[in-house]
Formats: structure tokens, C-alpha cells, sequence
């Protein structure tokens, strides 16, 4: 056995020793979860656009809706969380600009981000539906990668498993207030350092946005109306955050409820249901045209 791994996943026989959650360039400090969150963004924005060209939009709407969405997408993320967290910050204001210290929502971005696109499409008098099929491919992707700065942070876990995917993280590295009494009761010790062992949620979600990613990608060429593809991002997101949400130990609560899996099925309820309703509309249309011919 390892001697004082950062994290280990026994039961796949991976250990990780000595990681750090940052880099240091000239006397400054970047997080490695700044670098994948960077990365993710800059990746999500290469596909959409590359999407954008293969579809024979014009390119340049996309480079500059990108400059905008970015920092309205991260200014959504952090005013989500924080008016779920408001008890944080409401004794110090000034925090809230503190983005280096965390707090940041992928539902406030979302939400941010279709606003920001909704605005853009109709002063530059696009296709909105186009439009937002274009751009969940590069918001998915983005998502894919961005889950790992939550690995990096040793944030974004769930309950107390012992199943094969189980991960252990020391003790000393991990947010107090995420631990639960169940994961404080199975505290593993490895060479007398404490772990404690858990589902690597992240890790759930990364996956799971992997195999929705393959499946948007496939039927992209397939769809039935413009926005049908963003739907289905909805449906597919909704449906594994719903589950992965579950099982996390920092959900955002309102009321004892965990919002974001709330949200999480009710957006994928109404994307299904005008999905359903547009594809019976267009049957419709289709017999009536048959029947005038």
C-alpha cells in the first residue's frame, strides 16, 4: 500500500499520491480547478462553433455571443449560488467577489447562458431554436470537463459507499460541512492517515454527460425541429442530475429541498412535453397537407 495518497480508489487498485489543487507562476497561484473550468469553457466554444460552421451559420455571431455568454454564464453560476447560500455572505458582501474560494452553480450558468442567448438571437435575428441546438453541444462538452475541477478540489462527493468506483480522500483535504454522520462512521485509516470513502459524484456526471454528449452528436442530423436537440440535453441532463444529486452531501437545500434536483426534473418534464407537442404538431400538419393534396 501507498504511503499518504491524496486520493485512492482501492477496489480499482488506483492510487494518487501528492496532488495539489494548484500552480504557482510567477509568485501567483492558479487552481487547477480554474485551469479545467478555463479549458472546459474554451473547448465548449471550439465545438459550437465548429458546429456552427459544418451547419452554415455564420461563424462570427458565434465568436462574439461567446466573449458575452462567458462572463454572463459565470456571474449566473455565482448569483445562483449565492442566493441558495445567502447565509454565507449575507455578514460579508465583499465575498461574494471572492470566486477563488468556490461557489459556483452549473444551473445559473445554464440559465444565464440561454437569457444571454435568447437577447443575442433576436437583436441579431437568428434562429433561437438553432441557436441553442447549436450551442448545448459546446455547453455539454464543457460540462464533461469541468466536472474535474471538482476532482481536483476533493469536492462534489457523495454519500459513504463501498462499492467498485468507491473513492477515498483524505480527511485533512476535505470540507468539514460535507461530511455526513454515515461517512464520519466509515472513516478508513491507511498507514495512519484517515480517509474517508465515498461515490466520486463527479465522476458520475462526467460519465453520464459523456454518454448524453455521444447520443446528441449521433442525432444531431436526426432532429425533427430546431431546439429539439437542446430538449434532449435538458431531458438527458435532467435525468442523471436527478439521480447523481441524490447521492451528493452538498446539495444546495431551500426549505429542506435539494433545488437543484428539483429543477433538475421539471426541466426535464417540460422538455419532454413540448417535445411531444411539437412532433404532434407537425403530424398534424403532415395529414393536413396530405389530406388537401
Amino acid at each position: 500500500m501507498l504511503n499518504g495518497y491524496s486520493i485512492g480508489f482501492p477496489h480499482l487498485g488506483i492510487y494518487i499520491e501528492h496532488l495539489g489543487r494548484a500552480i504557482t507562476i510567477f509568485n501567483f497561484s492558479i487552481t487547477y480547478y480554474a485551469l479545467i473550468i478555463a479549458t472546459g469553457i474554451l473547448a465548449g466554444a471550439f465545438l459550437a462553433i465548429k458546429e456552427a460552421e459544418a451547419t452554415g451559420q455564420n461563424t462570427d455571431n458565434y465568436y462574439d455571443f461567446a466573449l458575452i455568454v462567458v462572463f454572463t454564464s459565470i456571474v449566473g453560476a455565482r448569483i445562483y449560488y449565492v442566493i441558495f447560500e445567502w447565509d454565507n455572505y449575507k455578514n460579508n458582501l465583499l465575498s461574494i467577489l471572492n470566486l477563488r474560494a468556490g461557489g459556483l452553480a452549473i444551473y445559473g450558468a445554464v440559465i444565464a447562458a440561454v437569457i444571454t442567448l435568447i437577447v443575442f438571437a433576436k437583436k441579431k435575428k437568428m434562429s433561437i431554436g438553432l441557436m441553442m441546438d447549436t450551442g448545448c453541444l459546446g455547453l455539454l462538452l464543457g460540462q464533461i470537463i469541468g466536472r474535474w475541477g471538482n476532482f481536483m478540489n476533493r469536492e462534489a462527493f457523495g454519500g459513504y459507499t463501498d462499492g467498485l468506483f468507491a473513492m477515498q480522500i483524505k480527511l485533512a483535504e476535505v470540507y468539514s460541512g460535507y461530511i455526513t454522520p454515515e461517512i464520519a462512521e466509515n472513516i478508513k485509516v491507511v498507514d495512519g492517515i484517515e480517509y474517508i470513502q465515498v461515490h466520486p459524484t463527479f465522476l458520475y456526471e462526467s460519465l453520464w454527460n459523456l454518454a448524453v454528449f455521444a447520443i446528441l452528436m449521433f442525432y444531431r442530423r436526426h432532429k425533427r425541429f430546431d431546439g429539439e436537440v437542446f430538449c434532449f440535453y435538458l431531458i438527458g441532463y435532467g435525468i442523471g442530475r436527478t439521480w447523481i444529486e441524490g447521492l451528493r452531501t452538498d446539495q444546495i437545500k431551500f426549505g429542506g429541498i435539494a433545488v437543484s434536483q428539483v429543477l433538475s426534473i421539471f426541466l426535464a418534464v417540460a422538455a419532454a412535453a413540448y417535445v411531444v407537442y411539437r412532433r404532434n404538431q407537425q403530424r398534424k400538419s403532415e395529414w393536413k397537407e396530405l389530406l388537401d393534396k
